[in-house]
């Protein structure tokens, strides 16, 4: 009962993330914690601290998060499924991505990958499936990996294996999202009908989807556009257009 709470909890914390009340949601990712520590369940604590270690890379302090994701992995390692485990390390990556030890980032993202293709059928414990499939949440945190070490390529390859990994009737918001990533990861390799083609996709999902992350990822996009818009590029035009009547709608 107390983990089933935790979860409660943690997803009242990831509701307020997504609406950009980032105190509120430190404040139940807190909560959520000492509830996942007085359940016992082995791992639950960890993975809480996990997604606070996410939250501080999204919010640009790095400077605790490699702590947490390290105190986080260390609480699961050997206590969970091959999975799970998978998500931890992934998480762990990015925090040394972000520490600028790239080589040791790149060496954890290789053994989640060898965690998720090991055990394909483990049963993973109920409070990690917000996200979907842990294979789709591997591939978006690698792709943040690739990202943070500056291989764009690599990044734009992993944010579209993530979107496809998940069901997009169930998760169109994450779909969503990691396409737009991926579309901006095209855009920074130069890539713009790439990144065009990606953003239409995005868009595609947010249909319904009343969230604040998806509307300021199209106020970006037509912010990212407004210089190829100049050139009078078709395609351009077109997706600034959409993009415009998506954000009167909202």
């Amino acid at each position: 009962m107390l983990s089933a709470a935790s979860r409660g909890v943690h997803l009242l914390g990831w509701k307020s993330y997504d609406a950009g009340q980032q105190g509120l949601a430190q404040r139940y990712y807190l909560q959520s914690y000492a509830l996942a520590t007085e359940s016992g369940l082995r791992g639950h604590d960890g993975f809480v601290m996990r997604t606070m270690a996410m939250q501080g890379l999204k919010l640009h302090r790095p400077e605790h998060c490699l702590g947490l994701a390290e105190t986080g992995l260390n609480r699961a390692k050997g206590q969970v499924d091959a999975q799970t485990e998978a998500l931890f390390r992934v998480v762990h990556a990015h925090t040394l991505a972000k520490s600028g030890k790239h080589r040791a980032a790149l060496a954890a993202v290789e053994h989640a990958r060898a965690l998720l293709t090991g055990a394909p059928g483990d049963e993973v414990p109920f409070w990690v499936l917000a996200w979907g499939p842990s294979v789709a949440s591997v591939y978006s945190r690698t792709a943040k990996v690739h990202e943070a070490i500056g291989d764009h390529r690599a990044a734009a390859e992993s944010y579209t294996l993530a979107a496809t990994a998940r069901p997009a009737d169930t998760y169109a918001r994450i779909v969503a999202l990691d396409l737009v990533a991926g579309a901006e990861m095209h855009l920074k390799r130069c890539s713009i009908e790439q990144a065009c083609v990606t953003w239409h996709r995005a868009i595609d999902h947010m249909d319904g989807v009343r969230s604040v992350r998806t509307r300021k990822a199209v106020s970006r996009m037509r912010g990212n556009l407004a210089r190829f818009r100049v050139r009078g590029l078709r395609y351009v035009v077109d997706l600034d257009e959409r993009g415009r009547g998506f954000l009167a709608g909202v």
